[in-house]
């Protein structure tokens, strides 16, 4: 075993959370790689258990306020109290369902400031329930730059096949990306993306930068974001020792990618990545949210609710989100120039 411990947040108890959690824990090697401290509501726990036929054992159960102490062979799990939480239903978005997940999650960085958890993965949560349970922001990463006080670049990346996709604009409206598009933010997101993949492990990531505008606007023909901000800002990260290169026009990029020329792309908004990326390996993705002072991951994928509570979702993106946040947690205090201060 590592010496390293990672927090596993449920996910929304009306999604397939609570089976992917109870999964994971019972795959041969997981509990043997680090410490494992759930965090969530006991009968949701439970509840995972129920639908998939599979108990958990040796998991002893800690309050809140309680140091999460290791014993080997043991899982901890720390007990939430969420206010009708076990009245939650299978299948349905709920404001318990939402208080759950931005809990479980301020419990696990408030941990992570003390020097008690080194990387967090979550399962699926519902953003409609999150907003009814108290989440002001469109998506946890909002939530996440809030509460540690993130002024600097954060994004969202996909994962796929070894495929990576980080963007500079991510859940904002379309008619609001081009004057989104400026040069420090795309420069900002290529030191990300270099910085991110050199965490999970490449020495020398080889970063390609998508162009906005079709054909990569055919020399300003077709709009001239790659001629004003895209260019400037792929020269501006060269010079800094990034090895990236673009704007190449997105739509033919992913062929490359695919064979192995690059193993990143920087897209310039959130459709623009996430379609391709999916279709080669919606089956195995994992999200990275970067740019924070701890590896959080999660699977690709949503709460599911058309299949939630029958005991039949993939778990190999939430183990594939597990192995990468180990994999980031055991690398970041070796990577020059991250802020690993919590």
């Amino acid at each position: 075993m590592t010496n390293k411990t990672i927090a596993l947040v449920q996910g929304d108890p009306g999604g397939i959370g609570p089976e992917l959690m109870i999964k994971l824990l019972d795959q041969s090697g997981v509990r043997e790689a680090a410490n494992i401290l759930v965090i969530g509501a006991p009968s949701i726990f439970a509840r995972g258990e129920a639908q998939t036929g599979i108990t958990i054992p040796n998991v002893r159960h800690i309050a809140k306020n309680e140091t999460p102490l290791f014993k080997d062979g043991e899982i901890l799990h720390l007990d939430l109290d969420i206010e009708a939480i076990d009245r939650t239903a299978i299948a349905q978005v709920s404001a318990a369902g939402g208080a759950s997940s931005i809990a479980g999650l301020e419990c696990a960085f408030t941990l992570s400031k003390m020097g008690l958890v080194d990387g967090v993965v979550f399962m699926p949560f519902n953003k409609e329930s999150m907003h009814l349970g108290g989440n002001h922001f469109t998506d946890e990463l909002g939530f996440a730059k809030e509460f540690f006080g993130i002024r600097t670049c954060a994004s969202e990346f996909n994962v796929a096949n070894g495929m990576w996709n980080g963007r500079i604009t991510s859940h904002v409206a379309m008619r609001d990306v081009s004057k989104l598009l400026t040069i420090p933010a795309i420069v900002d997101g290529i030191a990300l993306t270099d910085q991110t993949l050199k965490m999970a492990g490449y020495a020398q990531p080889r970063i390609v930068v998508a162009a906005y505008n079709p054909h990569a606007g055919d020399n300003g023909l077709m709009g001239d974001e790659e001629i004003r901000v895209i260019s400037p800002a792929v020269k501006q990260a060269q010079a800094s020792g990034i090895q990236c290169t673009g704007p190449f026009p997105a739509d033919t990029l992913w062929l490359k990618v695919r064979a192995g020329e690059y193993d990143a792309v920087v897209t310039m908004y959130h459709d623009q990545g996430q379609i391709a990326i999916k279709l080669l390996g919606f089956e195995k993705g994992v999200s990275v949210l970067a740019g924070l002072p701890l590896p959080l991951t999660t699977p690709a994928h949503g709460t599911a609710f058309d299949i939630a509570g029958q005991g039949v979702a993939n778990l190999v993106p939430t183990h594939n989100a597990f192995t990468m946040c180990l994999n980031m947690a055991s690398n970041r205090h070796a990577i020059e120039g991250v802020d690993t201060a919590a």
